[in-house]
């Protein structure tokens, strides 16, 4: 079969107009009811409000809490996990000791479901029971609030986080570190360029379209957070913990407000594609600079 024979479009066409019609309706659906009063308990007639969801959301002092606490918990545990991911690539392509065994403990975490690794977290630092509270103890320290206390289990839920996607960060990195140009660092090595400046003015330079990449794709997965604070610490205390995707999913999945949640869902994506345009705009210099 030709690239330009006609019989191509008999297998691709009825296989796209599916996944459009499986996409497309779900979303159509969606965006209708948010334009709704609709409840389900107790069942309530859908009424057609308008963009009045839209406005209680947005007056809703708990919705802007949310979207902070959110954008929080995504730019902090992103940050760290860049940090530490380019360091620990930089250190496994420098050929350390034991790079083969490092480099398959550190995708472990990563294989590993984000329910059973909030319900470990939260074994470990239960403020009462827990076997790091437990170990303090024992020198002396008093019990720490791990998940009782905001700033606390914000911290906790950040580290967890960070332990467990910080491996994808590192496989990223690390196969954009062994696609570089052995040649460039050969010629920055004659002009006796140390490896802070080989680092400053090639690597990092060089490594920032995958970088780019990498965290874009982890901030957006970030944002949709909800397993791993719904089992340490189901949003609290109070709802100090609690982010935009656990909102719409008391919203929708107990007090079963269809309307109100479809806006809520709405108004998410519109906050994501926002953040993303600002931060692919904001790179975008220092991209085209450095193609």
């Amino acid at each position: 079969m030709t690239r330009n024979d006609p019989i191509k479009h008999f297998f691709i066409w009825p296989a796209l107009i599916i996944v459009l019609l499986i996409s497309i309706f779900p979303l159509v659906y969606s965006l209708t009811t948010s334009f709704m009063s609709m409840r389900l308990v107790p069942p309530m007639p859908a009424r057609f409000v308008g963009f009045g969801n839209y406005a209680d959301l947005l007056s809703n002092p708990r919705f802007w809490h949310v979207a902070g606490t959110t954008t929080l918990i995504a730019f902090l545990s992103v940050g760290l996990q860049y940090v530490i991911g380019l360091s620990v690539a930089l250190a496994l392509n420098s050929r350390v000791p034991g790079e083969g065994i490092f480099r398959v403990g550190f995708l472990l975490p990563m294989l590993v479901a984000p329910v059973a690794v909030a319900l470990v977290a939260r074994q470990i630092l239960n403020p009462t029971m827990g076997p790091l509270n437990e170990f303090m103890s024992a020198f002396g320290f008093p019990n720490l609030p791990f998940l009782t206390q905001t700033s606390w289990a914000l911290g906790s839920i950040i580290v967890v986080e960070v332990w467990q996607w910080t491996p994808f960060v590192i496989l990223m990195l690390l196969a954009g570190l062994q696609t570089l140009p052995d040649d460039v660092y050969e010629a920055a090595a004659l002009e006796n360029a140390t490896p802070w400046q080989q680092f400053r003015d090639i690597t990092f330079p060089m490594l920032l379209p995958i970088s780019t990449a990498v965290v874009f794709i982890r901030l957006i997965e970030s944002y949709k957070i909800m397993d791993t604070v719904f089992v340490m610490t189901g949003g609290g205390p109070g709802v100090s913990t609690e982010t935009l995707t656990l909102f719409a999913y008391q919203e929708g999945f107990k007090k079963f407000n269809l309307g109100y949640t479809s806006a809520l869902s709405f108004l998410f994506l519109i906050f994501i594609t926002v953040i993303g345009l600002v931060y692919l705009a904001v790179l975008k210099p220092y991209l085209e600079k450095h193609k």
